[in-house]
């Protein structure tokens, strides 16, 4: 499919139901961000690289029947899924946009919020990618961000194969020409487009061989090694220790696993 190719780790049901696990891990971190900015009923909201639609239809439980959310997502798969949802619950106030920041057509100066999550370490360009979205926002309205400063991914007791992990996730996301450390670049992007910087908060999950951040991150690398092989991001041989070194320590009670950094970051246009 067409829109196969804007993403890196897939579109089919076995990713779908890996983002939606994804989503409850890290729900609690989205939820704090959305309180600490003021998401309120009657708000638009444009979700840029929606997938599915779960941070959407979060976004529409807080805006209400007089606010509007409008998913912005290239697979036709995922936003077929969040329309499904949606009439289900009856749900009229909802848009959907299939394409990218890049190319869509979006209306001006309409969104009190813009949200993006886990999509912008992904683009070749996030300069551009934030430039095409501010017309769209209103005066005092938000752009909001959530991604990656990938250093901080742990697997405890270290001294296995899996401590190469970082250095091939770092080379998977620039296959695309993507960025692992993205965070670190989007307070002068604001700066540069005249947008203040009202929210910069790290945030880390960390938990044992039971907890949920270890069951995602399982389903990261369990399920996307074979890309990250393909991508020449590592070799099969060290891949497949890497695996080795994970399952010993989903065995070991005395694991801790510690996800890599994810920031919040909002920037207010003036």
């Amino acid at each position: 499919m067409e829109d196969q190719k804007e993403y890196i780790l897939g579109i089919n049901l076995e990713e779908l139901e890996r983002l939606r696990f994804q989503h409850g891990v890290w729900k609690k971190v989205t939820d704090s961000f959305f309180d600490r900015i003021g998401v309120a009923k009657g708000w638009k909201c444009l979700d840029v690289g929606s997938g599915p639609g779960f941070v959407s239809m979060d976004l529409r439980e807080r805006v209400g029947e007089s606010g509007e959310i409008t998913a912005l997502e290239p697979a036709q798969y995922y936003l077929d899924h969040y329309k499904g949802e949606a009439d289900k619950r009856g749900w009229k106030n909802i848009n959907y946009i299939q394409g990218t920041a890049e190319t869509a057509s979006l209306p001006k100066d309409r969104y009190d919020l813009i949200f993006v999550r886990w999509v912008i370490g992904f683009v070749p360009d996030p300069e551009k990618f934030i430039g095409n979205l501010i017309p769209s926002l209103k005066r005092g309205g938000l752009i909001a961000i959530e991604d990656y400063l990938y250093s901080g991914l742990g697997l405890y007791p270290k001294g296995g194969a899996f401590d190469h992990a970082l250095d091939m996730v770092i080379k998977h996301w620039a296959v695309s020409g993507g960025d692992a450390f993205v965070a670190a670049k989007i307070p002068a992007i604001f700066r540069k487009y005249g947008l203040a910087l009202v929210d910069y908060s790290p945030q880390c999950l960390a938990g044992g061989p039971d907890s949920g951040v270890i069951e995602w991150a399982d389903k990261f690398f369990t399920k996307h090694m074979h890309l990250m092989v393909a991508s020449g991001a590592t070799t099969k041989k060290l891949g497949d220790a890497m695996l080795q070194d994970w399952y010993a320590h989903r065995m070991n009670p005395d694991t801790i696993f510690c996800s890599p950094i994810v920031v919040d970051m909002a920037g207010k246009k003036q």
